[in-house]
């Protein structure tokens, strides 16, 4: 299979390394020599590194170097057999790289759109052959993120989604099916990771502090809410919750804090600015956390609290039940299977276990009861899911309802 990818930034160079590792002819487009040959010397010094960390051998990485091209033309991806665009998200940009590639391309060739937050059926929706344009979203870094969503846009066809897939396998990727609705599946099941923490801070629940503790201590999660944020910008993360917020048509559930506004008005961005949920002017921002038996969440009360503190239980349940509820939204939407969800967060996110794992340690009647109870103080952001709510009442798992 010959592969082009259209955009030589992190994620254009990234994908291109991996389908060259993959076995697959690799052709690197950009309109900006400049950032195409930037573009291509990442790629070849990542692939280098590589073998030097042990990741793949040097006969790989030679095998993988042979076949990685750069081409200064989009006409030079005329003989691919799929073309996945990286460009910035812009739904107007897009649209006119598939017009240009659709130009360039042959008639049977898949293109695919490397967007995460844009809906590829309105990406597709100008082209001359809609049927063949697809989704592909990879995760940054994606040389270390294993996971692939393939997104079906309303009109995508079976046998370019099936050419995306086993291209995603190629690569060395796990591929997962999602439909074409708002954040897909991982970004859209993370949601309450960092707003359920936000609504904790805000209400008082815990600090910034012991909110984070109890997510690494008691959830196994390699990063507290508030660590990930600052890492990757308060001001992008609220920006991300805005747009989510404005494509549901303002889902209760997904409401932006304000908590969050008020820190990017007051140039509290993160690490990148030197201060925001914590202050990075010293080597050691936080305490170190004790060493712990726990590999998994632990979601049992008392242990949790022996684990992370008084209150691991109020936290960590809390935040459970949120992700079981997300779950259930996204099971009732049939954004994907029960199978596919727990596969995405384990590796977009790397999570210690899916939501519907989490449903499962949690229980669904006590997920709902925890809804329902915090829903005294917000109702319309705590709605109980029905498919979770028909899982508490039937007493079965949430992954087994239907």
């Amino acid at each position: 299979m010959r592969v082009g990818v259209v955009g030589a930034g992190t994620m254009g160079a990234g994908i291109a390394q991996i389908a060259a590792l993959g076995g697959l002819e690799t052709k690197l487009h950009d309109a900006d020599p400049k950032a195409l040959f930037g573009g291509v010397d990442r790629a070849v010094s990542s692939i280098e590194k590589g073998v030097k960390r042990g990741r793949w051998s040097l006969d790989d990485s030679v095998g993988a170097l042979g076949r990685l091209e750069a081409s200064r033309e989009m006409g030079g991806l005329a003989d691919c057999d799929l073309v996945i665009e990286a460009a910035p998200e812009d739904l107007d940009l897009k649209r006119d790289l598939f017009a240009s590639l659709e130009s360039v391309c042959r008639d049977d060739a898949v293109l695919a759109t490397n967007t995460s937050s844009l809906s590829v059926t309105a990406i597709a929706e100008p082209a001359e052959r809609p049927e063949r344009i697809v989704g592909m979203h990879f995760f940054n870094p994606p040389a270390a993120m294993k996971l692939v969503e393939i997104v079906a846009g309303e009109r995508s066809a079976g046998e370019p989604l099936a050419t995306a897939t086993s291209a995603g396998e190629a690569m060395g990727r796990t591929p997962i099916r999602a439909r074409d609705t708002v954040g897909f599946v991982a970004n859209r099941c993370a949601r309450p990771f960092n707003l359920e923490a936000l609504r904790m801070l805000a209400a008082e629940v815990g600090t910034v502090e012991e909110i984070d503790r109890v997510y690494r201590l008691g959830g196994g999660f390699r990063m507290g809410p508030f660590e990930l944020m600052d890492l990757i910008g308060v001001d992008v993360n609220l920006a991300v919750a805005k747009s989510f917020y404005e494509q549901s048509g303002g889902l209760p559930r997904w409401r932006p804090s304000e908590l969050q506004a008020e820190m990017v008005a007051e140039g509290r961005l993160g690490r990148k600015s030197g201060r925001g949920f914590y202050d990075y002017s010293e080597d050691e921002y936080r305490e170190r956390d004790p060493e712990v038996d726990a590999e998994r969440p632990v979601l049992d009360p008392a242990e949790l609290e022996s684990i992370a503190g008084p209150l691991g239980p109020a936290v960590l349940r809390r935040v459970a039940a949120q992700l079981a509820n997300e779950a259930a939204f996204a099971l009732g939407d049939e954004v994907a299977s029960p199978a596919d969800i727990d596969t995405a967060m384990r590796l977009g996110w790397n999570w210690p276990a899916g939501p519907l794992e989490f449903a499962d340690m949690l229980g669904a009647d006590q997920a709902v009861g925890i809804l329902e109870e915090l829903a005294e103080s917000d109702g319309e952001a705590y709605a109980v899911a029905p498919l979770l709510d028909k899982a508490a009442k039937s007493s079965v798992q949430l992954r087994s309802v239907g």
